[in-house]
């Protein structure tokens, strides 16, 4: 799952985990009302600011904003690209 394009400085690719598509009692959801999922896996990382070394790593599972980051299409397949201080946790 690696990408042909390097973020710069302090951004991160994040490929979006797969929106829910059934409700915890069994209801299936229908696209228009799925949530934008908040999770998802980091597929390429920058190099850092100086003196600010990047704490995520390819391969990383991350929590994020909700509206964080910005739709980007790279061959065919939707990512986020975002700041690392977008990212709130590491899912261990």
């Amino acid at each position: 799952m690696s990408v042909n394009i390097k973020p710069l400085a302090d951004r991160v690719i994040v490929e979006p985990a797969p929106a829910e598509e059934k409700t915890a009692a069994g209801i299936i959801i229908p696209d228009t009302a799925k949530e934008k999922p908040q999770k998802g896996t980091v597929v390429a990382v920058g190099p850092g600011k100086k003196d600010e070394p990047m704490a995520v790593k390819v391969g990383d599972k991350v929590l994020y904003g909700k509206y964080a980051g910005t739709e980007i299409t790279i061959d065919g397949k939707e990512y986020l690209i975002m700041r690392e201080s977008d990212i709130y946790a590491i899912i261990n």
